[in-house]
Order: structure tokens, then C-alpha cells, then sequence
């Protein structure tokens, strides 16, 4: 499964592996004294939506890191959307208009310059602005690499064609630079590209709420845009530039506040680790830091984690898991480990008994703390 992965360089490997849970999502446990926005304030999405977001959960590059089960889920997700039609003629309303942000494509590497060369770079952010309603009407590819550095900006003339197609034509680009005064062109002369700077863009879906735009180019990329992402989205989104990690985290967690932490059964699962703080610990995995670790739970409490340090190798480390009714927490108890590359293994004891606390768990993300330590994961 190919996901948008950090983490820190000091984190032992067993902190990397919380335990997950297969509660529904939005519900959470969160840092007391927390206050949860209202309900005006939260997104709301229809069911065939929501699986679409969740296939979505942890997609890397927008697309160039998908594995064929991911693609084949937001496919289908993708399918079952456009068969619901949403809003009729989505060109004729004014939801379609906006600044648009990117979530996925199905043909990253393959299709516009501009995609060719950013929109696999999980650290930017990809925009389309659509603007049909003026004297100029427009649609703008804008490519922000930072709040320090700036932007680029690739824009084309536009019209409706129909109830579901816009044309344009693309005529001119620059980048704008915070430390610039000036704008530097965009190194493509779109006026002798002819016909290559023209296209069409189909609208297949508009969510009723306006969120979730679902578009098809003329080259046969489909992409999925929304005007808000969800807390879960942001937070991914931060795991993977590796900015505002811990602003992400605590909208997360105000975002999704409620009383149930779920219940032993739900930790049963194999979770990818996305994103761990340093911890001011050590531990016997000092060889696995800074290692994308995975941890599964299975029914009877077994916990294995494991890693890969390079090609071939593999560490693993062994123990229980059991719940402490009273404090709402899990004691982890780590027994044996063991190197193994090729058919050498080599076992090692462990011999780590840790504390665990659950701040939040759906069926697709799990975010925890083990000695002061927070992680990440994504349920595989």
C-alpha cells in the first residue's frame, strides 16, 4: 500500500506501531477540556462521498504512489458518484465557480506540463481556479509550493460549451515569488503551441453541497477537486509537505471530540505508521529510527511490529496487549525481537512494558501517544 509517509529519526520502533481501531468514523477521544466546534462549522457528505474521501486517505502524490486495490477503490467510488448524477448542468451553476483544490488524478505523470512537474510533489499544493461569470472568464491551474516561497500560475481563456463542458484555451503563465518583486514568465510559449494549448474540461460530478467536483480532461485524466477538505484530509495533507503537523493534529482533534476511545475489540488490525514526535526516550530499536513501520493486533492481544532497515532485512519485535479498564489506556508489553536478513535471523530480547492512550481512531486513521510520544497511522 503506497502512502504519504514521515516520521522522526529518534522514535524506537515499537512507538512507531500504536494500536488502531476499527470504530466508525468521527469517533474520537480527544485531549480534555478540548471544545468541539459546532455543527454548522463541521462538513457534511453524502455516503457515496464519504467513501470516495476514504479511499482517498492516504493516496500519495495524488495519484503517482496508488496501488491497484487504491486505485480500484476511488474508481469505483468515482463510478458510483457520476451514476448519482449530483448537480444537473453543473457549467449553468455557481457552485462550479472557485478556487478548487486538488486531491487526486488519475494520470499524474502522463498528462500537462504542469502536472508532469508538480502535482506529484505531495509538499504543494494544487489548485484550479474557475471563473466563468466575467468579462474574462477563466480557469487557472495555480501550483503554491509555500507560504515563503510563492506560487505558479498557469491561466486559460474559457467558455461554457454545454451543460457539463468548459473549453479553453491556455495563453499565459508566470510564477510569483515572495522574494521577488517582479513575476517571472513561465518558460512555454503557449501562442505557438496551437492546438496543444486548447483542451476541454467535463464536469461528471458537483456535489449539491458545491465541495466535491469530480472533472475529465481531453487528454482522458480524471480528477477529483474539493473547495474544503475534511480535518483528515489536512492532516495527511501536513504529514506529507511535513508543515503544520501539530496545528493539523489539534484541529483534528477538536474537530472530531467525543466520548468513546472504543473498546479492545476494535484493535485488531494492520496500521502503517505515518508520522511520529520525538520522544525523549530510548529504547532497544535504536537501529529501526526514522524507519515507516508496520504494527498488526490480532484478537488474542498478540502485537507484532515490524520494519524494514534496508533491502532484504527485517526487524520485529513481539509482545501482548491488554486493557486498563480504569485508566481507558493499554499496557503494551514487548517481549522478544528478532534481525532478520535472508534466512540469518537473529533474536534479541526486548523487554518493554509501555504505556498506551487512544486520542483517536476511525476506521482509517489512528492518532495515539506511548510515553509523551504522539504517532500517526493509516489502517492497510
Amino acid at each position: 500500500m503506497a502512502v504519504g509517509v514521515t516520521s522522526t529519526a529518534s522514535l524506537p520502533l515499537w512507538r512507531g506501531f500504536k494500536i488502531g481501531s476499527r470504530a466508525r468514523p468521527r469517533h474520537a477521544a480527544m485531549v480534555s477540556g478540548a471544545v468541539k466546534p459546532s455543527q454548522s462549522d463541521q462538513l457534511v457528505f453524502t455516503e457515496p462521498e464519504t467513501k470516495l474521501i476514504e479511499a482517498l486517505l492516504g493516496v500519495q502524490g495524488r495519484g503517482r504512489g496508488v496501488s491497484s486495490k487504491q486505485l480500484q477503490d476511488v474508481e469505483s467510488a468515482v463510478q458510483a458518484l457520476e451514476i448519482s448524477k449530483g448537480v444537473p448542468d453543473p457549467t449553468s451553476s455557481t457552485m462550479i465557480e472557485g478556487s478548487w483544490q486538488l486531491i487526486f488524478t488519475t494520470r499524474p505523470g502522463t498528462a500537462s506540463p504542469i502536472q508532469r512537474t508538480f502535482v506529484a510533489v505531495d509538499s504543494f499544493k494544487i489548485f484550479q481556479e474557475v471563473y466563468l461569470r466575467t468579462d474574462d472568464p477563466r480557469v487557472t491551474n495555480v501550483v503554491k509550493f509555500s507560504d515563503l516561497i510563492g506560487e505558479l500560475r498557469v491561466e486559460a481563456a474559457a467558455s461554457i460549451k454545454d451543460g457539463k463542458r468548459i473549453l479553453f484555451r491556455f495563453d499565459r503563465a508566470a510564477f510569483s515569488f515572495k522574494f521577488l518583486p517582479f513575476k517571472v514568465p513561465y518558460p512555454v510559449p503557449f501562442r505557438l503551441l496551437g492546438d496543444e494549448a486548447k483542451g476541454w474540461l467535463d464536469t461528471t460530478y458537483l456535489s449539491d453541497t458545491g465541495n466535491i467536483r469530480i472533472s475529465k480532461g481531453n487528454k482522458g485524466t480524471t480528477f477529483v477537486l474539493q473547495k474544503v477538505t475534511e480535518p483528515r484530509q489536512k492532516l495527511l495533507s501536513a504529514i506529507s509537505s511535513g508543515e503544520g503537523i501539530l496545528e493539523a493534529i489539534e484541529e483534528f482533534t477538536l474537530y472530531n471530540k467525543v466520548d468513546s476511545k472504543g473498546d479492545f475489540r476494535s484493535l485488531v488490525g494492520e496500521w502503517q505508521l505515518l508520522w511520529a514526535c520525538e520522544s525523549g526516550g530510548e529504547s532497544w530499536s535504536d537501529i529501526s529510527r526514522g524507519l515507516k513501520g508496520v504494527q498488526t493486533i490480532k484478537e488474542d492481544g498478540q502485537v507484532a511490529n515490524w520494519a524494514v532497515p534496508f533491502p532484504g532485512s527485517r526487524v520485529t519485535a513481539t509482545g501482548t496487549l491488554e486493557e486498563n479498564a480504569k485508566s481507558k489506556t493499554y499496557s503494551v508489553l514487548m517481549k522478544e525481537g528478532v534481525f532478520q536478513f535472508g534466512p540469518l535471523k537473529l533474536p534479541f530480547d526486548v523487554q518493554e512494558n509501555l504505556v498506551m492512550e487512544i486520542l483517536y481512531v476511525d476506521n482509517k486513521i489512528r492518532i495515539g501517544s506511548i510515553d509523551k510520544a504522539t504517532v500517526v497511522h493509516l489502517r492497510l
